[in-house]
């Protein structure tokens, strides 16, 4: 993988990145050789698509989609190890905090990327102005992981594109130009909507967004978690 082009008295200056780049390359390394030995066919074939649109420049958007047990967070965790190995910036985010800590270096969508939490609409963007540390740190990004995806309004994703092309200069891409990853299940929970109909719900889903005819679908089917046991980190 190219090294990264990088602004050194940026970084140095700057503590949300030092912070993203405060890891030992050859433990990150050993980890993610260990967990990419383990993945079976889909899981690899889908890593191996998200690498390759870092390597590329691509800017891909993926959705990485499976039930509980198929092992969507190994996979994101050993994105987040590959990646953090050589060494590039991987900014980990989940709909709930719960699934945040199960990434490596996760938080909340709504912390990491100051969305807002009230009032946001289709023209809204994230709460980060253009000349922070926190704007250099997504500038600075090589891949987006944001888990439970479909638990939040499109709006949300929206936001976060918008914010991203702004940022970064990149009106015509999605999400500025950076591979960016969502996972989740499509069986499962969709966004809250007080009072809502089931129209009104299902239209607030990812799905509806304009975002979604450039998602390209990777799928997970096997559960492993029922093979191999409950207790397997790499299965969850």
């Amino acid at each position: 993988m190219p090294r990264p082009q990088r602004d050194w008295q940026i970084e140095s200056e700057n503590p949300l990145i030092s912070e993203q780049l405060d890891y030992n390359c050859e433990a990150e390394r050993e980890k993610a050789n260990a967990r990419i030995s383990l993945f079976n066919a889909n899981q690899k074939y889908a890593f191996d698509s998200m690498i390759n649109s870092i390597e590329n420049s691509l800017g891909k958007t993926f959705f990485l989609h499976g039930p509980s047990g198929t092992g969507k967070t190994f996979v994101y965790n050993t994105l987040c190890f590959y990646l953090r190995a050589h060494p590039l910036i991987v900014l980990c985010a989940a709909s709930s905090g719960i699934a945040a800590l199960l990434i490596q270096g996760g938080r909340t969508a709504h912390q990491l990327f100051k969305i807002p939490v009230e009032n946001i609409g289709p023209e809204s963007f994230c709460n980060i102005p253009k000349q922070s540390q926190h704007a250099d740190l997504l500038r600075a990004a090589s891949l987006i992981i944001w888990d439970e995806a479909l638990m939040q309004h499109r709006h949300t994703h929206e936001a976060l594109d918008r914010t991203l092309c702004d940022l970064r200069n990149k009106p015509d891409t999605t999400f500025g130009g950076i591979t960016t990853v969502f996972g989740g299940n499509f069986q499962q929970i969709l966004p809250v909507v007080p009072q809502g109909s089931q129209e009104e719900i299902v239209n607030t889903s990812l799905q509806r967004s304009a975002l979604w005819p450039q998602v390209e679908i990777l799928q997970l089917t096997h559960n492993e978690r029922l093979q191999q046991g409950s207790n397997k980190e790499n299965f969850a």
